[in-house]
Order: C-alpha cells, then structure tokens, then sequence
C-alpha cells in the first residue's frame, strides 16, 4: 500500500513538472517603433545583397591598384645553398708554368641574388588595364547603388502596406459596429412589428460580409508586417508601431521632362552600363597592344660563391652586375590578337546595344510612373469628397430612418456606401505612396 502511494505522488509530480514545462512559454517580444526613415536604415544595413556588392565594390577597387602596381618596378631578391659531390678537379700544367687549376672541386655554392625590372613601353596595355579596371571598379559602384534605390522601394512599398492593410481593418472593424448597431435596432424593430425580417437578414449578411473583409484585411496586415520583418531584419512575430504620417501627404515631384532627362543621365543602372563599354573598349585596347613592341630595362646584382661568370672558378666570394634593355616584338601570332580585339569590340556593341534598350526602357518608366502618380493624387480630392458625401448621406438616411419615413434597407445602402468610401480613400493614399516610391526609384533617387 505504501508502494503504491509512492508511486502515485511520483507520477503527480512528473506530470505537474510536465504542465509546467508547457506553460512557460517565451516572453513576449517587445514593440519596435519604426518609422519610414528607419525602416530604410535597418533594410540598408541588414541587407546581405547590398554588403555582397559592396563587397564586390572593395574586389574592383582592388583590382584598379593591382592594374596601377604593373607600372612600377618588379624586385625580387633570392638566396640559395647547394651541396654538390664531390668532383676531379681539373688542372692543366704547361712547360715553364705552374700547374693551374681550370675546374676545381667546389662542393658548397652559395649564391645571393638581386634583380629589378621596368616596363618602358607596353604599347598601351599598362595603361588600358588601369582604365579597365578604374570602368569595373565605377560599374561595381553603380549596381550597388542601383540596388541601394531597389531596397529603398522595396522597404516604403512594405511600410505603406503595412499601413494600408491596418487601415483597411480599422475601417472595417468600424463598420461592423456600425452594422452591429443597426442589426440591434432592427431587430428590436421586428419585435414591434415594425420592419419585415429580410431587413433583419439583409444587415446580418452586410455585417458579416464586413466582418470576412476584416479578418482578410488583418491577415493581409500580418503578411505585410512579415515582410517588413524580414527587410528590416527584426524576429518574426515583433510588433511594430509604424507612423502613419507616409499615407499623410505626397506632392508631384516635377514635369515628366525634366524628371525623363534626370533618370537618363544619373540613374545607376545606367551609369554601370556605361562603365562597363568604357572598361570592353580599354580590354580592345589591351588585346590590340599584344601586336606592339614590349620594351622593358633588367638589373641584376649576384654575390656568389663560386661566382660562375668568374673564371676560372674559386672558392671565394665575388659579386656581379648586369642591366639590359629588353624588347620584344611578336610579329606574327596566327591572328590570336586580331580575333581578341574582335571579340572584346563585338562585346562593347552588344553594351552599346543594351545601354540604347534601357534608355528607351527607363524613359517609358518614368513617364508610365509619373502618370500613375497623377492619377493617384487626382483620386485623392476625389476619395474625400465621397467619404463627406457618403458621412452626410447616413447621416440624412439615419435621421430619416429614426423618424420612421425610410427603409431599413436605404439606410444600409447608406452606411455601405460610406464603407466603400472609406476603403476607397484608404486604397487610394497607399497608391499614392507606391506610386511616388516607385517613380523615386524610375528617376534613381
């Protein structure tokens, strides 16, 4: 009996220790205040494409000051020992001299040597690398600056649709109380004998339907606030308080000429395309110098032991110089120089080809996005006015409906039709938005 007692608080504590374990969930996250300005910082500095490129901007600048290192002068210094076994040493002996020994047996070599090296003349290639190289290194800059003006895009369109889908539920969760008040009133209406139950029927279909409108409007609030997180780089599920005050104003930013001319001449999409024809035209250069004479000055300092420029050798320690004028001239290469030139200037025409695309492109951009700006800042005074004519219409169609002389159902196409304005207008300030961040991104801001 004991045993069994035992056994049985055991068991409670074990399974009191389990709940336990499955109540203590994680502590909630604590709200993050975002606004626009440091949504887009955040984005910037947590976004690994853009450290990627910039990584990628460090390796071309690299690669300029390896193409200026081929101007200056190679040094190289070098040491050796060698053991050699052992040798006849040679030894002429002539009538009245002393024997003399030509090739003597010298085991250990020592050898220390300095050398320097110039290019004089490279029929331009030195300096076409270093142009190629500088065109890379702007070209690399310009994709991560083009990138730079996508994230920025990216990140207001991700804020403003956070925004407008919390919006969106604001004004619904309104309606349904609304709706939930006039079903009230309706019912007890039906009660008196008052009204008919298909108003009864009509209003709880118009409250539920703005009801799914609403959980839909909170859903599309979560998915947009998820990738807000994820640009901004914050742990999933973290709330976030957002300033309204995007949706609040917007302004056109200038005729489409000057804006068209803007784009066309600072985005940088453009400006690494152009970087890039420049860097294939300095690589036709380079592959054009491999037909040129080379010309470059050598130096030279040994200090030995055996010196073998010394002769007749000795086990002594000797040093020696030399300095030299090189040049060298391929004259005849089967035609490997001419098919490089060729193939780099067909590359920099296709450049040239594409850069003429994207201008066209870019300039159809920009118009398309001003005037879908327009159109977005025209509804605006629009949407307004239908919300005050749709507030003034319940108004009017409730004090009717109080007064007994209006249909239940006139006063629920009145507060639809407020609804509908409402969601309306709130639509129309997150077009207004995407479209100036989208136009912002068209010009290369």
């Amino acid at each position: 009996m004991k045993r069994s007692t035992a056994t049985y608080l055991l068991l409670a504590a074990m399974a009191a220790g389990v709940r336990a374990e499955d109540s203590a969930a994680p502590p909630p996250l604590a709200p993050v205040r975002l606004s626009l300005d440091d949504a887009i910082a955040r984005a910037r500095a947590s976004s690994a494409r853009l450290t990627s490129l910039g990584a990628i901007g460090r390796a071309a600048s690299e690669g300029v000051r390896l193409a200026n290192a081929g101007r200056r002068p190679d040094l190289d210094l070098a040491a050796s020992y060698s053991r050699n076994s052992n040798v006849p040493e040679l030894i002429l002996a002539f009538p009245g001299a002393a024997p003399r020994t030509i090739f003597p047996n010298l085991p250990n070599q020592w050898r220390a040597h300095v050398g320097a090296s110039l290019p004089v003349y490279t029929g331009g290639r030195l300096q076409a690398q270093v142009a190629a190289a500088s065109e890379n290194e702007r070209a690399a800059i310009s994709d991560r600056a083009a990138f730079d003006n996508d994230l920025v895009a990216e990140t207001h369109v991700a804020y403003v649709n956070v925004l407008l889908a919390r919006e969106s539920a604001r004004v619904l969760g309104e309606a349904v109380a609304s709706y939930e008040a006039h079903l009230k009133d309706a019912r007890n209406r039906l009660d008196l004998g008052l009204s008919a139950s298909n108003e009864v029927l009509a209003i709880t279909a118009e409250r539920e339907r703005a009801q799914l409108l609403r959980v839909q409007a909170e859903n599309a609030a979560a998915m947009a606030a998820a990738n807000l997180l994820r640009l901004v780089d914050l742990p999933p599920s973290t709330p976030v308080d957002l300033d309204p005050a995007p949706l609040a104003t917007a302004s056109a930013p200038g005729e489409i000429d000057a804006l068209v001319k803007r784009a066309t001449s600072g985005r940088a999409e453009l400006e690494a395309l152009r970087a890039r024809i420049r860097a294939m035209e300095a690589t036709v250069r380079v592959s054009q110098s491999a037909s040129r004479p080379q010309v470059g000055v050598q130096a030279g300092y040994d200090f030995a032991n055996p010196n073998p420029r010394i002769l007749p050798l000795t086990g002594t320690w000797n040093d020696t110089w030399s300095i030299g004028l090189a040049v060298n001239w391929k004259v005849l290469d089967g035609g490997k120089t001419a098919a490089a030139s060729a193939q780099a200037e067909a590359q920099a025409d296709a450049l040239r080809s594409q850069l003429k695309d994207l201008e066209a492109r870019i300039r159809l951009e920009v118009e398309t996005r001003r005037l879908e700006l327009d159109s977005a800042l025209a509804g605006r005074a629009v949407a307004q006015r239908g919300i005050e004519a749709a507030r003034d219409a319940v108004r009017v169609a409730s004090d009717r409906y109080k007064e007994g002389v209006l249909s239940s159902s006139e006063l629920l196409d009145a507060e639809t039709r407020l609804l509908r304005a409402e969601l309306d207008a709130t639509q129309n300030d997150a077009q207004i938005q995407v479209a100036l961040a989208n136009l912002t991104r068209a010009v290369g801001r």
